[in-house]
């Protein structure tokens, strides 16, 4: 076999497609990410749900948008190779791409929902526990964040038919192991919203009356499911619910 006819070899052609394609999805990722740092991108999606979480990811927007735009040469790359060489019947796998592309968007449309609405989880969850001056308080809303994300690659994943019986499987031990874990880590936090139930229906002390727990007094400024504040010369003291059991308590009356 001469050079000529070697060369113009089906495989050979698709071998030079794939190198070719590769190289120029790298260049154009490349390109792609300076053209966008330099019109200013990053500045414009500074804060933004997607950018928190691709940050917290340790990438970002500019650097995810880049990577798609090589990894869509790549992919026409891959298809134009194996159409070239041959290794499929043509008609019948074209159909398959074809079929394939729209399941493919409304999965990526999926992931990047997933993002927005982990962020958004992630931040109300915050919001909510601010007031909890417990420090394993501080993990839940990243759970959160981090489980919403999970579901939406498993959505993602089901939906351009990747088999996901195994990542369910792997859902349902995550979930008993945060709830076991969760009860023993979170014991406090427990203890202080059931007593902090109690204390929103019995209603032994109220805002405005001056108490005593163990040995610090204040006038109540709020009570709440985990915590009560109260004030004593200018000084707030935030005050887990569980202390109301464990300590003694006593309303002072004038």
């Amino acid at each position: 076999m001469d050079w000529q006819t070697f060369l113009n070899e089906p495989a050979v052609i698709a071998a030079a497609v794939l190198a070719l394609g590769f190289v120029v999805g790298y260049l154009v990722g490349r390109l792609n990410q300076e053209l966008l740092s330099a019109s200013g991108v990053p500045e414009a999606v500074e804060g933004t749900p997607f950018e928190r979480t691709a940050q917290s990811l340790g990438t970002s927007t500019v650097e995810i948008v880049a990577r798609l735009s090589s990894w869509f040469i790549y992919g026409i790359a891959v298809l134009t190779a194996i159409h070239i060489a041959q290794l499929l019947d043509t008609d019948q796998f074209w159909f398959r791409i074809t079929e394939f592309i729209p399941q493919v968007f409304i999965g990526v449309l999926v992931v990047i929902l997933g993002f927005i609405v982990a962020d958004k989880a992630e931040l109300i969850v915050s919001e909510y526990l601010r007031s909890v001056k417990l420090p394993e308080v501080a993990i839940i809303p990243k759970l959160v964040k981090y489980t919403v994300l999970y579901v939406a690659f498993l959505i993602a994943l089901g939906q351009i038919g990747v088999y996901i019986q195994p990542l369910l499987i792997l859902l349902l031990v995550y979930t008993a192991g945060v709830i076991i874990v969760g009860a023993i880590a979170f014991k406090d936090f427990l203890v202080s919203s059931a007593a902090g139930i109690y204390l929103l229906l019995n209603q032994p002390y109220g805002i405005g009356d001056e108490i005593r727990i163990g040995d610090q007094t204040g006038i109540v400024q709020e009570v709440d499911l985990f915590v009560t504040k109260v004030e004593n010369n200018g000084e707030e003291y935030i005050i887990p619910n569980r202390r109301v059991f464990d300590d003694e308590i006593a309303r002072v009356r004038e």
